[in-house]
């Protein structure tokens, strides 16, 4: 089979390079059609992944909108002139409008029930979809899959990463201290329309905070003050995972990575407001504290509760969550082979 893949977004790259994986050592021919945000190039590039640059990340409802219009027109061009059998992404909005002008099989993956603007120009159009089983949000009708688990076991699941501590005390680890990881977000995308993160001093007050008990590291998408860039991570793109895994806490707006920390068995503190379907359930497992934005005191609160946790307890909790959980990669795998003949 020839398929391509659609990489919008770093988390994208994480996601697919297990199946991509296992496509290429089944023979498979693989397109990547890539665009540039954040660090996704940058990760494209350190799996040595070959790829397809047809768009750059916009802002705002306008640069959105002609985003979108540049990069449907890019795939489009892409896509006559390599002829894929099949085309799939997390989100899958581009290959969606393609596919159904070039009749070509668009599968996609996604988890955010409150990406609205996303659900309504995609959903009509996209072939199937692939959710959580926790997942509250439109889907497909009659098109729709659900999997056990969250996006994030395609690249965490215990047969595909461990954690190695070597990496982590490259990433920054701190031997010797607790160590607390902070991820603030951009609130960028088309599914952050409209929404804000935490302001700088909410942000300096839970850093002072969280010094005092140890190392503190600060993974961000926007430029930092500059009385907080001394925490910010700056190892490889590809250990801070490894990093993470060692921590003691994960604070943040992300809710991936909130998730990726339960994964790696750190105890996380989601600290957004929008409604998610897999970390109700992650909390309703008590895998996961959710906190009230940024204030301090929920914060506070949620790191004495999480510190004072029976270790044992915790871990046989993990174990058995992750027992529980598909090998997602193979499951994407799997969707794409439904189509070959």
């Amino acid at each position: 089979m020839k398929v391509l893949f659609d990489i919008v977004h770093p988390a994208d790259v994480l996601f697919f390079y297990h199946p991509i994986k296992k496509m290429l050592e089944m023979g498979h021919d693989i397109i990547i059609a890539a665009r540039v945000k954040d660090i996704t190039i940058e990760l494209l590039d350190v799996f040595q992944l070959p790829y397809s640059c047809i768009s750059r990340e916009r802002r705002g409802l306008l640069g959105l909108a002609t985003e979108l219009i540049e990069r449907d027109l890019s795939l489009f061009n892409l896509v006559r002139k390599s002829r894929p059998d099949i085309m799939i992404g997390f989100g899958g909005i581009s290959i969606s409008h393609v596919g159904k002008l070039l009749k070509i099989p668009a599968i996609c993956f996604y988890d955010t029930e409150s990406a609205f603007l996303q659900h309504l120009i995609t959903i009509p159009f996209i072939s199937e979809m692939y959710v959580p089983q926790s997942y509250t949000g439109k889907t497909a009708t009659g098109r729709t899959y659900r999997f056990c688990g969250q996006k994030e076991f395609s690249y965490l699941h215990p047969d595909n990463f461990v954690p190695d501590r070597k990496k982590a005390l490259i990433a920054g680890f701190k031997r010797g201290v607790n160590n607390y990881f902070i991820r603030v977000v951009g609130w960028n995308a088309n599914h952050d329309l409209g929404l804000k993160g935490w302001n700088t001093d909410s942000l300096k007050k839970i850093v002072a905070y969280l010094e005092k008990k140890g190392a503190v590291h600060i993974s961000s998408e926007s430029s930092l003050p500059e009385s907080l860039r001394r925490y910010e991570y700056k190892g490889p793109v590809h250990y801070i995972h490894h990093l993470l895994a060692y921590c003691k806490v994960y604070i943040g707006e992300s809710a991936t990575m909130a998730s990726e920390a339960v994964i790696l068995g750190v105890p996380a503190i989601c600290a957004e407001e929008l409604e998610r379907g897999y970390i109700e359930m992650l909390a309703r497992k008590s895998l996961i504290w959710k906190a009230n934005g940024a204030k301090l005191d929920s914060l506070k609160a949620a790191v004495s509760e999480i510190e004072s946790l029976d270790k044992n307890l915790w871990q046989e909790r993990i174990k058995t969550f992750i027992r529980e959980q598909e090998k997602l990669a193979d499951t994407v795998v799997t969707s794409i082979l439904k189509y070959s003949s």
